[in-house]
């Protein structure tokens, strides 16, 4: 069977014999193409990471590929040249799962350089499947006067049913509001009727596919923005422009890591991570791994190695008081995490522990709210 890539960004299959095929020619060189801007607008920057948003066909595999840049972004939707005038970063050409603690901390930096030369606004170009971790590191390593957007895409741009363009105009509309926060800027529907504005230490992927894939969870979203009006609704908590000093605070400790506890897992998989300076067990219900875990993480703690309990529930918080192997686990040294997610608290433990180095003080800041990623009481159905 051969998959043939049409016109329309489908696919087909063909039963061998069926059809002909010849060499396709290798696509001809794209020639730069000069954006005409109006500099009365606000003055914003897209930093380019990569991701489906900016990716075309790779005829050499048949699948789309992480291509484009930011200027390439700006030729493709021109109604973003309705909104603001645009200076392009282009940082990294990658997909997500490619994402690592020093892209951030490049990331970071260049968009602390561009807050610092005037931007009003920025927008990161991301993929899709690690967006959340990036916009929660950001959140941290930033103290931000004015909006930073994650926007992405699930469905490329060859696709009719894409979502880039969509999602990038709405950006770009929340980049020139009144926002103050690192925020993810996605569809919240599967219409193409508006998008929602994500907290970024509290936001999901919750599907594979779906173009309305990210939800916040425990709480709802912090704004909204209609199309094609483009009108941008935020909620009373959205922190706003100016709040905040621009501040860098770019360190990061790498060597931590995330491990989900299943039922049956064997201590030995934890004596993988011997030597980590941090470690964030998302366990069950509110926040329990097996006893046989204990001594092993009992061993961590005595170590110095910070352990961190979260949930690997959707909604609620850990409590580590009610049964007796939550009991166990904070006689251990195991800190409760609150309702922090697993993959906000694995970032600010990153965070923290590069910039903390006194141990009870590292503790104080995992169970401290710092960028809106830790609820002292959580909403009731949230």
């Amino acid at each position: 069977m051969a998959v043939v890539k049409l016109g329309s960004g489908y696919n087909i299959g063909v039963p061998p014999g069926v059809c002909t095929f010849v060499e396709r020619p290798a696509p001809a060189a794209i020639k730069p193409v000069d954006v005409k801007q109006d500099s009365s607008l606000p003055n914003l920057s897209i930093v380019s990471t990569g991701g489906t948003i900016a990716s075309r066909i790779d005829y050499r595999t048949g699948s789309v590929t992480s291509q484009f840049n930011a200027s390439d972004i700006l030729v493709a939707i021109p109604e973003l040249a309705e909104i603001a005038n645009y200076r392009t970063i282009p940082l990294a050409t990658i997909l997500s799962e490619n994402m690592t603690p020093a892209i951030w901390q490049e990331l970071a930096r260049a968009i602390h350089e561009e807050i610092k030369g005037g931007a009003k606004g920025i927008i990161v170009t991301h993929g899709t499947d690690t967006m959340a971790y990036s916009a929660a590191a950001i959140s941290f390593m930033i103290d931000t006067p004015v909006p930073i957007l994650f926007v992405g895409s699930q469905r490329s741009a060859d696709r009719p049913s894409s979502d880039n363009a969509m999602n990038a105009v709405c950006a770009a509309a929340a980049a020139t509001s009144d926002l103050g926060e690192v925020a993810v800027v996605m569809h919240a529907s599967t219409n193409d009727d508006h998008c929602a504005i994500h907290r970024g230490t509290r936001v999901r992927k919750m599907h594979t596919s779906r173009r309305d894939a990210f939800r916040s969870l425990g709480i709802p979203p912090i704004g909204t923005v209609e199309y094609p009006s483009r009108t941008v609704t935020l909620a009373p908590d959205a922190v706003r422009r100016g709040t905040h000093k621009l501040a860098l605070h770019d360190k990061l400790e790498p060597h931590c890591a995330l491990v989900q506890f299943f039922p049956g897992m064997s201590p030995d998989i934890l004596k993988a991570f011997e030597g980590y300076k941090g470690l964030v067990i998302s366990g069950t219900g509110l926040g329990h791994t097996s006893t046989t875990l204990i001594p092993q993480l009992r061993r961590f703690t005595d170590a110095g190695t910070l352990v961190v309990m979260t949930s690997q529930c959707m909604n609620g918080r850990v409590c580590d008081r009610v049964y007796d192997t939550g009991r166990d686990l904070l006689d251990a040294g195991v800190i409760e995490g609150g309702d922090m997610l697993p993959e906000a608290a694995l970032v600010k433990m990153m965070w923290v522990l590069g910039n903390e180095k006194d141990t009870k003080k590292a503790k104080v800041l995992m169970q401290s709210d710092l960028k809106g990623e830790c609820n002292r009481r959580s909403a009731h159905g949230l």
